[in-house]
């Protein structure tokens, strides 16, 4: 039988829903005009926040249950098992882009089978395409393939590669470093199946927030075992230091999409009690040496409390003789890229990432 809501709650969600509605237009309008002309501004150019954001986070935060701050580890368990799926997931998140066709598939890990989502460009190539290996954010604790569709296949698309993206095990069922691990593991099985997957042995990674940092510590787990190369990595926003403030975490306690309370239910849930955070596979900032690691780009927020992280990463990757691109997005929150209706400068951001590994995956530098 079907169930009618009350008519003040009929209302609201109608309201919410044309508000969403006029976002997405307003977001795709947006979105069509940044691909053809992409902001320029000097790093640290003070920006106020894109009003957009705002609302978006608003409507995020009237969704039903706590926030992450409020709940216990079981709690986060559950809520990180349930898939997200649906026409207002999407909406919020992205769709996949056009021309991309995807496979699902399982692949040996050390813990298990650890699933995984393939992206080729349903157009022919000539040549071996470039392999990307895509690590989602989440803080390190949700997140999932979904989310990372429009991330993934806008790579697959715009730089005519192969991109696998990893559903590495989420805390806190499986803390640190369990997730470091699956995506170790996901890596060396890329290496190894390039040529069945119709791509060439230029590998790249790329990740956003914890994808950042797990993507930062892959380049230095590669180097440190000899393998697999990695020829570019793309840090989108990326938490680099697990063991000590900075000012722009400071600055950015009640920003919106992450404020500090829930940065740090996050690092509770994936860090263990008693684990030395210096370790430089939770903080890559913090590692022995940064010399001989692949080159980078950096993507950055302006309003983020991760913003330091990545500026210090960036600085510390420079004084080791690593070629760096850093590029920030004054008027953005952190996970803008999540949201790409949203977010006016996701589409620029996405093209300078496919830029830089144009440079490093597909001409052989």
């Amino acid at each position: 039988m079907k169930q009618f809501l009350p008519p003040r709650q009929e209302a609201r969600m109608s309201t919410r829903l044309i508000q969403v509605g006029a976002l997405v237009l307003l977001g795709a309008l947006a979105y069509r005009h940044a691909r053809r002309s992409a902001p320029s501004l000097p790093v640290g150019t003070p920006v106020p926040l894109d009003p957009r954001t705002k609302i978006l986070d608003a409507l995020l935060k009237k969704a039903p249950g706590p926030s992450i701050s409020e709940i216990t580890a079981e709690e986060m368990i559950q809520r990180s098992s349930a898939q997200q799926s649906g026409p207002l997931f999407r909406l919020i998140t992205g769709w996949p882009r056009r021309g991309v066709q995807h496979e699902d598939r399982t692949i040996p890990g050390r813990a298990g089978p650890i699933p995984i989502r393939i992206y080729t460009p349903e157009r022919s190539s000539g040549a071996a395409r470039p392999l990307v290996l895509s690590i989602h954010g989440g803080g390190w604790a949700q997140g999932s393939l979904d989310m990372a569709d429009w991330m993934s296949s806008t790579v697959a698309a715009d730089l005519d590669a192969v991109v696998v993206s990893v559903d590495y095990r989420l805390a806190p069922a499986h803390p640190f470093p369990a997730a470091v691990e699956d995506c170790f593991d996901a890596l060396t099985w890329c290496a190894s199946n390039s040529a069945s997957l119709g791509a060439s042995d230029r590998l790249g990674v790329m990740g956003e927030s914890a994808g950042g940092n797990l993507a930062a510590v892959l380049a230095l787990l590669a180097k440190e075992q000899g393998g697999p190369t990695i020829h570019h990595q793309a840090l989108i926003y990326p938490a680099t230091d697990m063991a000590h403030d900075s000012e722009s975490r400071r600055k950015n306690v009640d920003q919106i999409i992450l404020n500090a309370a829930d940065r740090k239910a996050f690092e509770r849930f994936y860090i263990p009690e008693g684990t030395d955070r210096t370790d430089w596979r939770l903080s890559p900032l913090l590692a022995p040496s940064h010399a001989g690691l692949p080159p980078a780009l950096i993507l950055m927020a302006g309003h983020d409390a991760l913003r330091d992280d990545g500026t210090r990463y960036a600085e510390a990757l420079r004084a080791s003789g690593v070629p760096v691109v850093v590029r920030d997005y004054p008027a953005m929150p952190h996970a803008f890229i999540s949201f790409p209706y949203f977010s006016r400068d996701a589409a620029p951001a996405m093209q300078q990432v496919v830029t830089e590994q144009r440079k490093y995956l597909k001409t052989g530098v």
